[in-house]
């Protein structure tokens, strides 16, 4: 399906943020879905991502969170480089990303091509925290929710993921790498026991063999095509179910 891609900035308390979108290229308007970058930032290849999603049917959005910073976040896999990631993340947390978030939802009615009572959101790695504490604070929205190979999801805060998961009243995914310094499986214990008290309907799924950012092609020697084809298929099913019956 042809996929249309634009971007733009959405107004937050705390500035505008660059936004990239797409959407399939005829018909409309179409059910929401909020696409939560990984700590490497908005790039080509998660535009492809938010361009795979869309053609499924969706009005995909995808925020540049580090937009309080800069409009245009790269960086490499140096040491240098590395520490400019951890600083640039460092930054963000689940208070703020829920303030982006709000205004995102407030600007969905302005657009034509977006159900802006439909809306499903995913969050990859550093982005796992983000869609949860969104899922918490706006249970009226958000009907469906997907956390892929999330970080910092057991911490000493108020507001760990862990602790709001208990709040959630949307259907929850969870995907897992089974070889993730940053999700050991006494962390998805913990995240597990508040999403079982929540109520709500939940599934965590380990990716055997696989490791941290399994899911982006172009992670040498960390990409995983099978487990990643499978990572697809549990995020069309859970966003049909919520958005497109």
């Amino acid at each position: 399906m042809r996929v249309l891609d634009r971007w733009f900035e959405v107004a937050t308390p705390e500035g505008r943020m660059n936004t990239f979108t797409a959407r399939p290229g005829v018909g409309g308007p179409f059910p929401t879905v909020l696409f939560y970058m990984d700590a490497f930032g908005l790039r080509e290849e998660l535009y492809e991502m938010v361009r795979r999603l869309a053609s499924a049917g969706y009005f995909v959005v995808a925020p540049n969170l580090y937009y309080r910073r800069t409009p245009h976040f790269a960086t490499d896999s140096s040491p240098e480089g590395m520490a400019r990631l951890f600083d640039m993340m460092g930054h963000l947390t689940n208070a703020g990303v829920t303030r982006d978030t709000g205004a995102v939802l407030d600007w969905l009615p302005s657009q034509a091509d977006a159900i802006a009572t439909r809306v499903g959101a995913v969050g990859y790695c550093m982005s796992g925290p983000f869609v949860i504490a969104a899922a918490a604070a706006f249970a009226d929205s958000l009907a469906c929710i997907a956390a892929i190979h999330g970080a910092k999801l057991v911490t000493d805060e108020a507001d760990s993921p862990h602790r709001l998961a208990s709040k959630l009243r949307c259907e929850v995914y969870v995907g897992c790498a089974t070889n993730d310094k940053w999700a050991a499986p006494e962390v998805i214990a913990q995240l597990e026991d508040g999403l079982r008290q929540s109520g709500a309907p939940h599934q965590v799924e380990w990716y055997e063999g696989t490791q941290h950012g399994f899911v982006f092609p172009l992670r040498t020697g960390i990409y995983d095509a099978i487990a990643a084809e499978r990572h697809w298929s549990r995020l069309h099913a859970l966003f049909a179910r919520h958005l497109l019956a």
